[in-house]
């Protein structure tokens, strides 16, 4: 690509015209859910014993009757074609971390005549190849038999392109011999051990039995760059983010970008996510400027945990053809541009038991003692298997991110603020003093335990894991992962504790329970406190006192997975059957290697633009110094001589170092530790965004920081 290419879309950009308005009314929140098979559609269009039967498994998990699959997919097809759809999908989640679907037509032939049907097994069951996706041995490609099956916990929807509409079924994807290879049913198998550990564990407070939801709110951080400037640069086609890119003197410093004023352009796209969001039933609530330059926010009201992992799927597509749409690219990499801040996906998860939320401190003692025996579940979960936490947020792009702006490091703590850590340190010593808002000694479940008000912590972003008043926010998980595997292995360590305290609960005579219970949480808040910290985790000074806590730091992915394979965690997954130990070992296996898939994909372009696109450019830059040096010397000038003479040593030196880098990270790519790889790019980009600084800007060819992060 020529220079000539790169400011032909600088120009493009700038003679595009204002966006035109979006055309969507103050009304268009009639069109939330008119995509989406949900309730009201079930009740129109199903007999109703059928919907009692099916609203039985939707609201209070009901085993499903097969004998009404007939008549639900009978209605789906009425429906569906009335919103237009010709074809059917089975939408699931394979382990490559996106979503998959094959379309069929509602076509079929009767006595020569084309009709449109849908059966109850086209319903229920659907058969893709289950060799051609990852699945870590097991499957080999003779084994190709795959099933997927519909979950009808989630609703079916609508998918709309420029031609008509397919009708998708949320399903779950599992081999011929029973594995499960997808990322939805770990997570459903999760939620169903958190909520007959959370039953156990509320009986033993007296409460009776209420239905258990796990709410997740799932925050979506991403980038917008005008496709103009993202064609001209091959590292973002191929791998997403920027491998090369010397920083702009101005960037986020100024903190001028976050909640900023909207751009015209970057609104109407926002508007029309919106919109499209709320005809599938996503209830897109928060849309704001993020605090990189060209970096945007979308957040959604909470949802029940299932239904939020897919809405969150289908919010990053909608993301990427809507902005395609606006002739933009939505970047949805942990870390698109060096310098300025990296996107995550922060995971907010919650507990409800009927309707009361679990994770928010009561008004009086004895919901006081509730949810303080619940944080200390949850603070042992967390100390325990910490490892497994960090695992769900491995991965070549948050390999970038983790440790800086905004973004938590790779060990992991807990955050509850002051108020709370300083409830636990009494609790610990027994003791309460006057000025911590006690009288005497603490004992839990009398009135002498303080009132925790909600939102008495401050907020720490720079902790991994943080209380926020009435949930937890996991911080660490990059924008473009799923947020299945995280809270999968969320919902299990955390069934787990439960299930312990629970068992040291149950043996404790009804009228020594407080006594029983002020020990086990002094015992236990003793025992895990060292995950507790409410400073600055970026600091130096908490990476040695982690160290002395003992606390993991798995500072890259490679090491980050290993923690999978663990006998212990092995048998933590099988035991709550969430995952057995050819499960969890394969996913091993897929996570890997799509790691050093990713890093050799990266050293691969990397090398290509630096041999076809930066070296000629770097070497015509030196050839030319030479030639002025050359005519300097031959007219003997008495001005300008030395500046051509360093000109010329300077665009040489960069050229050398660009050479050396290259014959590095090539020598690399012929081996195969991705370690080198890494370390051979990075030296790369070191000379490249040198080069940058001494190349005639009109000789570039690559799309610059200062363009891409401001001209949009």
């Amino acid at each position: 690509m020529s220079n000539g290419n790169r400011n032909h879309a600088i120009k493009k950009v700038a003679d595009r015209p204002a966006p035109g308005p979006v055309k969507v009314t103050e009304a268009s929140i009639e069109c939330y859910g008119e995509d989406v098979f949900n309730a009201e559609v079930m009740k129109k269009y199903l007999p109703k014993s059928v919907a009692q039967k099916l609203f039985a498994t939707l609201k209070e998990n009901h085993p499903l009757d097969p004998s009404i699959a007939a008549d639900v997919a009978h209605a789906m097809l009425q429906w569906a074609i009335s919103r237009g759809a010709t074809h059917f999908t089975h939408w699931f989640q394979p382990l490559n971390g996106g979503t998959a679907e094959k379309h069929d037509s509602f076509l079929d032939m009767a006595e020569e005549r084309a009709i449109m049907t849908f059966s109850g097994k086209n319903l229920i069951v659907g058969e893709p190849d289950a060799s051609s996706f990852p699945s870590g041995g097991l499957r080999c490609t003779f084994e190709a038999r795959g099933y997927t099956a519909w979950d009808p916990t989630s609703p079916a929807f609508i998918k709309r392109h420029s031609n008509g509409a397919t009708l998708c079924i949320p399903t779950v994807f599992c081999s011929y011999t029973g594995e499960v290879l997808d990322k939805k049913t770990p997570l459903l198998r999760s939620v169903q051990a958190m909520q007959k550990a959370m039953t156990r564990f509320a009986k033993c407070f007296g409460l009776p039995e209420e239905h258990v939801t796990l709410t997740l709110g799932a925050e979506q951080e991403y980038f917008l760059v005008d496709k103009n400037f993202y064609l001209h640069r091959p590292d973002l086609i191929q791998t997403g983010r920027t491998l090369f890119g010397a920083p702009p003197a101005k960037h986020q410093q100024l903190e001028d970008h976050y909640f900023g004023s909207i751009k015209p352009r970057v609104l109407a796209f926002m508007t029309e996510v919106e919109f499209e969001l709320w005809k599938l039933g996503i209830p897109a609530k928060t849309r704001h400027n993020e605090a990189a330059p060209a970096q945007f926010e979308v957040a959604p009201v909470f949802e029940d945990m299932n239904l939020a992992v897919d809405h969150n799927m289908l919010v990053m597509e909608v993301l990427r053809q809507v902005a395609d749409r606006h002739g933009m690219v939505c970047l949805l990499h942990e870390k698109p541009f060096a310098g300025v801040n990296g996107s995550g996906k922060h995971n907010n998860w919650g507990i409800t038991y009927g309707k009361q939320n679990l994770l928010e401190p009561g008004n009086d003692p004895r919901q006081n003692a509730l949810f303080l025996t619940l944080l200390a579940s949850i603070v042992r979960a967390v100390d325990l298997h910490g490892d497994l936490l960090r695992s769900t947020t491995a991965g070549a792009g948050n390999d970038h991110r983790l440790g800086a702006n905004e973004a938590p490091p790779a060990i992991m703590s807990i955050f509850l603020g002051d108020q709370l850590k300083d409830v636990i340190d009494q609790i610990i010593s027994g003791k309460a003093e006057e000025k911590k808002h006690t009288h005497g000694s603490m004992r839990i479940g009398v009135d002498t335990l303080p009132t925790l008000p909600r939102d008495a912590t401050d907020r720490n972003r720079t902790s991994p894991f943080a209380f926020t008043g009435n949930k937890f926010e996991f911080r660490g998980p990059g924008s473009s992962q799923s947020c299945a595997g995280v809270n999968m292995i969320l919902n299990t360590i955390v069934a787990e504790s439960l299930d312990y305290v629970a068992d040291e609960l149950e043996k404790l005579p009804a009228k020594k329970f407080n006594e029983g219970l002020q020990k086990l949480l002094k015992n236990i808040f003793a025992k895990h406190e060292r995950i507790l910290f409410n400073g600055d985790n970026y600091s130096s000074s908490w990476v040695k006192e982690a160290e002395k806590r003992g606390l993991p730091n798995l500072k890259d992915t490679p090491s980050a997975l290993k923690v999978l394979l663990k006998k212990d965690n092995l048998a933590l997954f099988e035991k709550y059957g969430v995952l057995s130990p050819a499960e969890m070992t394969s996913r091993y296996e897929v996570f890997m290697e799509e790691y050093i898939r990713k890093i050799r994909i990266e050293g691969g372009i990397g090398l290509d633009i630096a041999r076809s696109m930066i070296l000629p450019v770097a070497a015509s830059e030196y050839a030319a110094n030479v030639s002025a040096l050359k005519d300097a010397s031959s007219l003997k000038l008495k001005y300008g001589f030395s500046a051509i003479k360093q000109s010329a040593e300077e665009t040489g030196k960069a050229l050398d170092d660009l050479q050396k880098a290259c014959n590095h990270l090539a020598k690399a790519m012929d081996g195969k530790d991705t370690g080198e790889i890494i370390s051979a790019l990075a030296e790369t980009r070191k000379a490249v965004d040198a080069a940058e600084l001494l190349v005639d800007d009109t000789k570039w060819p690559l799309p610059k920081y200062r363009e891409m992060l401001f001209i949009y």
